[in-house]
Order: structure tokens, then C-alpha cells, then sequence
């Protein structure tokens, strides 16, 4: 088992090194020079303010079978994260919690995560598709490409429901999961789909203030409406989940290009989101993948 947590840990790690080594620094000299002291500090804050909200969710989630303490839900989350970094579509974060409970539960387990991340995919879409259609409104650029996109959309969501019911997801078919979800508490699934909205504008009134940090002129409405449909546009795309830099770097390289900001600047804010959301709470993660005790040993 030690052997297992050094390789998730080292593998983690190699990751976060392959992709730091590529940013030069003289650019990390420049970014350090935009801050102050409590400007710092705030977009410290908003980033420990995203994990308490995403720790606290997937709390509320267990405790509708499980009692745990907000601990145990940090420990679970950041060091399933950490287990989750280098595997395709956060498959790893499946698996890695479900390690945490009996063996008897694991179907349990699986559920209440992709509650969670149903929860938050569903709060991107659902502000993604209305930054879409104001950023169309604000801007004559993207008005025909985006009618193009939320068409594509559309389709794909008919599709889904006309054929998707026997796709078979972490080993439960859609509709089996639609059935367990309509039998879920539904206080549980309110507190759930609440938590995820905030947490979704807390990080992305991050990029609006990283925005203003960096002097980039642009209006609050506008900001917003990019920025949701930023967020948006990278999640439908399937990746591993540290190469969220480079997808969120170039869908906000294109979104915000046509607006008129600087490339470098934005290339200098998505990194430090992923510095800020992912690359510390790995760090932190690979610490409680050391100490780990796995239940299914007991």
C-alpha cells in the first residue's frame, strides 16, 4: 500500500513539474510585480474559500449516509484530487473516495460523487449558456458563432435524452441513476446544487478580479458573460484534469482576444487559477495520500 501512495504522490508530482518547468521565469517575475500585498492576499482567500465550499459539498453529500467531520471531508476531497490529477475525466477521484469507506458502500460512494460533480457541471452549463447568449448581445463578433454553438448544444442535449438512457456511467446506466438521484433527499440535493453555485462565482469573480489586477478594462457584465462562457466551453472538452490550464489558456486566449485583451495577460491569469485551485490543494492533497489508511483493508 505505501508503494501505491508513493506512486500516485510521485506521478502527481512529475505532472505538476512538467508543467511548471514550461513557464519561464521572467514571466513569473512580471505577474509578481501586478500585486500588492492585499491584492495577494484576496485571491489567496477566494481560493480557500472555493475548496471550504467544494470540501463542505461533498460533507453535506456523505452525511446523507455517513456521518464525517469537515476533516475528513477536506482529507477525502484534496486527496482525491491529488489521486485524480493525471487520470482522464477526474476518474481517479472515484476511486480514491471510495477507498475511504467499507467496501460494502462503494456503489454508495459513487453516487453521492457524481451527485457532486453533476451538481457543479450542471451550474457551469446552466451560466455558461446565459454568458453565452449575452456575450452574443454584447458583442457582434460572437453573435454566428455562438448561434452555431448553443445550436450544437441543443442537438446533442436532444440526442442525449432520445438515446442516452442505457450509457453506462461508472457502472450504472443513465437512467438507473436518474431513478437512484429522484429518490436522493432533497434537501441534500438543494444544499448540494446551492454550494456549487457559489462555489462557481466565487471562482469566477477570481478571474474578474485577476482581471482588474492585470488593468484590463472591461465591463463587469462583459467580464462575466466571457468568463462564464470560458468556463463552460473548456468543461465540455475531455481531458485529464491538470491540463485544465491549457484548455481554459486558449478558450480565454480566443474569448478574451476578441475583446481586445493582451494574450500574455490572460495566459498569466489562467496559470495563476491553476496555481491558486489545483496545483497547492495537490500539494496539500499528496500530504493526506501519505497518510492514508484505506478502509477496504479493514
Amino acid at each position: 500500500m505505501v508503494l501505491v501512495k508513493l506512486l500516485i504522490v510521485g506521478i502527481a508530482f512529475y505532472y505538476l513539474y512538467a508543467e511548471l518547468s514550461k513557464k519561464n521565469l521572467d514571466d513569473w517575475h512580471l505577474v509578481s510585480t501586478k500585486f500588492t500585498f492585499f491584492g495577494l492576499l484576496g485571491i489567496i482567500f477566494l481560493s480557500v474559500l472555493n475548496w471550504f465550499f467544494e470540501i463542505l459539498k461533498w460533507q453535506n453529500l456523505v452525511n446523507t449516509y455517513f456521518k464525517i467531520s469537515f476533516k475528513e471531508a477536506a482529507m477525502q476531497s484534496l486527496g482525491s484530487l491529488t489521486a485524480s490529477v493525471f487520470t482522464p475525466n477526474r476518474v481517479g477521484e472515484y476511486g480514491a473516495k471510495v477507498m475511504c469507506f467499507p467496501k460494502s458502500e462503494t456503489k454508495k460512494i459513487i453516487l453521492l460523487n457524481f451527485i457532486g460533480n453533476s451538481s457543479q457541471m450542471a451550474t457551469t452549463s446552466f451560466f455558461g449558456v446565459f454568458g453565452l447568449l449575452l456575450t452574443g448581445l454584447f458583442y457582434d463578433y460572437f453573435s454566428s458563432k455562438i448561434s452555431i454553438v448553443l445550436l450544437v448544444i441543443v442537438l446533442a442535449f436532444l440526442l442525449f435524452l432520445m438515446f442516452g438512457k442505457k450509457i453506462i456511467i461508472y457502472g450504472f446506466s443513465v437512467e438507473k441513476l436518474i431513478q437512484k438521484i429522484k429518490t436522493f433527499p432533497k434537501n441534500s440535493l438543494k444544499t448540494t446544487q446551492q454550494l456549487s453555485v457559489i462555489r462557481f462565482l466565487i471562482f469566477s469573480h477570481q478571474f474578474y478580479f485577476l482581471l482588474l489586477v492585470f488593468g484590463v478594462e472591461i465591463t463587469y457584465s462583459l467580464a462575466l458573460a466571457t468568463i462564464f462562457s470560458m468556463y463552460f466551453l473548456a468543461s465540455i472538452v475531455p481531458s485529464i484534469h491538470l491540463m485544465d490550464v491549457a484548455i481554459k489558456g486558449s478558450v480565454a486566449v480566443v474569448l478574451f482576444g476578441k475583446l481586445g485583451v493582451n494574450q500574455w495577460t490572460i495566459v498569466s491569469i489562467t496559470t495563476l487559477m491553476w496555481l491558486l485551485n489545483l496545483v497547492i490543494p495537490v500539494l496539500i492533497g499528496s500530504f493526506f495520500v501519505m497518510k492514508f489508511k484505506p478502509k477496504l483493508e479493514l
